[in-house]
């Protein structure tokens, strides 16, 4: 199993699109790019501001064949192969294995409701077929299903099981995450809501995933820098600056905000597949507000 210690701010990398909806592997790349070079500690693709619920088999393989190609080893490769079936889990997550990514994201499988009996067989059995990191991916909010801390536990005996991203805004949850695994040093848990990353790097925690990084790298991968160099105020005081940001995600799904954000800084990374790409008129404003207020504030 390759050896990566799970840590820092990873960006949730945007797939770029065409105007027909094509992905465009050209702009994939220069954002894979951006984001090393604002600073990032790691990519994952094809996550929720991936739009991985709406791409094709072939285009996640493809995704991850240019992500894992553009960032040459600069920093390691999270890739998301969460399905809903553990047959086509597996056989995603072998592909990942084979194109070069370093540890897989696996979110909770959708759609049909899961016992946390067949949660945990569900996890237990891609761990056992592929040799490969996993951080679990709890995110309550899109999946029907929350990870409780007990199968958290229980998975963490697994030795390649060695984190958990929990998005479901829920602190308490992710205390209860970062207690019942704390016996295993090599154990991350890291943040899937931006506004706890700081407290969760405070609560023994080890940084988070962080759909902001999309729109100020380099302003989230400092969080985790300030943090690790000791200057909690100044830490505290980036946490806080994103707030503002956050606050336009009432207009629309938080991955539409983001792309739509991110497009605003003059990056051609195209919609959100429809039908998940409507963001109204207040909004985009709203989002033009906050993006001119905050780099008159150097975030970036």
């Amino acid at each position: 199993m390759k050896n990566v210690e799970i840590k820092g701010i990873i960006a949730p990398l945007l797939t770029p699109m065409n105007a027909d909806e094509t992905i465009n592997e050209k702009e994939l790349r220069n954002q894979v790019s951006h984001k090393i070079e604002k600073g990032i500690h790691g990519v994952f693709p094809l996550g929720t501001n991936g739009e991985a619920y709406a791409l094709s088999l072939e285009e996640k393989i493809r995704v991850i064949e240019v992500v894992v190609d553009e960032v040459k080893g600069r920093v390691p490769v999270y890739a998301g192969t969460g399905c809903i079936s553990t047959k086509d889990t597996i056989e995603l997550s072998k592909k990942a294995k084979e194109i070069g990514a370093d540890v897989l994201s696996i979110v909770t499988p959708w759609y049909a409701a899961a016992s946390q009996d067949e949660i945990y067989s569900h996890f237990k059995e891609v761990a056992e077929a592929v040799d490969l990191p996993i951080v679990l991916y709890n995110i309550p909010a899109r999946t029907g299903k929350t990870i409780t801390p007990e199968t958290v536990e229980k998975l963490s005996k697994i030795p390649n099981i060695v984190g958990v991203k929990d998005s479901s805004g829920d602190f308490e949850n992710m205390l209860k995450y970062i207690e019942k695994t704390r016996y295993r040093k090599d154990f991350a848990v890291l943040s899937g809501n931006d506004s706890l990353i700081l407290w969760c790097l405070l609560a023994g925690g080890r940084g988070g995933i962080a759909g902001c990084a999309n729109v100020f790298p380099s302003t989230m991968a400092s969080i985790y820098d300030t943090f690790v160099a000791g200057d909690l105020e100044k830490a505290r005081e980036i946490q806080d600056s994103i707030r503002s940001f956050r606050d336009c995600f009432k207009f629309g799904n938080p991955n539409t905000i983001v792309k739509t954000a991110v497009s605003l800084l003059g990056f051609p990374v195209g919609k959100c597949r429809k039908p998940f790409c409507q963001v109204p008129e207040a909004g985009v404003e709203a989002i033009k507000k906050v993006l001119e207020a905050n780099a008159a504030k150097g975030m970036k």
